[in-house]
């Protein structure tokens, strides 16, 4: 039985890994800024789960919580390119100095692997579909800035001080007890939300704009592959579905879904927002022996199904 430290893990992904892990049956330890165990995951036996209230930008909270600690599965960061956007240094603070102070803290601990959270949003705006790791990184955003940075201190930390490192740069993200509260929210929760009040979602651009996305139980399926995977350390990986669909065409397969058509209404693009994306996944079937196993029509239904039920 392993210790798995979970930066993050009240927040979407991090408490689908939680919850994956204690079903495994593994000790696992949560740092987030904001606890709550009835939120944080269902019920489940197994596993033995400490939670620890902290920020990643307290590096003596961050020391403490990394103690003992085999795995560090950093999911903690600011997630949005518009927040970051509107707020360029808070960002930072959290996505590279709070990154900074895990890595400082678990090679301090003699942690065996940290998994770092990345993101597809380096890439920015490229003509080059699929997208493939070895591409010259393209930020469009303070976001994606940050998270190429933290990147980049995973890569030198692994050459400099010999700490194992993965970096798994996600794609579009989806599932289960993602928030549609905030005007940063992605794509599907807010889509899935107004699907529910039978409200038109919002595009932003013309809806022909393409996304990668990729179910959350495929995400953590990768992740915990990459803990023990036998790859180069300071990796780079992409986390996606390989497949290319427009928001025009997840609109169409959420109203399969919901059963009746929907029609959206548009608004102006979003500064810091891409065009097209597609993640190559060569890197995740070789070095994680990852590939994807849920379709967007299965995890949309998945999370619609998940979204009535949570309702009040």
């Amino acid at each position: 039985m392993a210790t798995f430290l979970v930066t993050g893990g009240a927040g979407f992904i991090g408490s689908h890994l939680v919850e994956a892990l204690l079903q495994r049956g593994e000790q696992v330890r949560v740092l987030d800024h904001q606890i709550d165990r009835d939120r944080l995951v269902p019920p489940v036996t197994g596993g033995a789960l400490e939670l620890v209230a902290g920020d990643i930008r307290d590096e003596a909270a961050v020391r403490r919580a990394t103690h003992g600690v085999d795995f560090v599965l950093h999911q903690a960061a600011i997630p949005s390119v518009t927040a970051s956007v509107a707020d360029p240094i808070s960002t930072d603070a959290t996505n590279v100095r709070g990154t900074l102070n895990v890595l400082l803290a678990a090679r301090d601990a003699g942690v065996r692997r940290v998994v770092f959270a990345s993101t597809c949003a380096i890439y920015g705006d490229r003509p080059e579909l699929p997208l493939v790791e070895t591409l010259p990184p393209s930020p469009l955003s303070p976001y994606a800035v940050s998270k190429l940075a933290a990147e980049q201190y995973c890569a030198v930390f692994s050459r400099l001080y010999g700490l194992a490192t993965v970096s798994l740069r996600y794609f579009n993200v989806f599932g289960p007890r993602q928030s549609a509260d905030s005007d940063y929210a992605a794509v599907v929760p807010r889509f899935v939300a107004r699907a529910l009040r039978s409200e038109p979602p919002t595009i932003f651009g013309d809806g022909r704009q393409t996304r990668d996305f990729i179910y959350v139980a495929d995400v953590v399926r990768a992740v915990l592959l990459a803990c023990k995977a036998d790859c180069p350390s300071g990796a780079v990986i992409n986390v996606g579905s390989g497949q290319q669909s427009t928001l025009l065409d997840l609109v169409a397969a959420l109203g399969d879904v919901v059963g009746r058509p929907i029609t959206p209404q548009f608004a102006e693009p979003r500064p810091g927002d891409i065009r097209d994306s597609c993640a190559d996944i060569g890197r995740a079937a070789q070095w994680l022996g990852f590939r994807p196993d849920i379709s967007l029509r299965e995890g949309l239904r998945r999370t619609l199904e998940y979204a009535r039920a949570a309702q009040p």
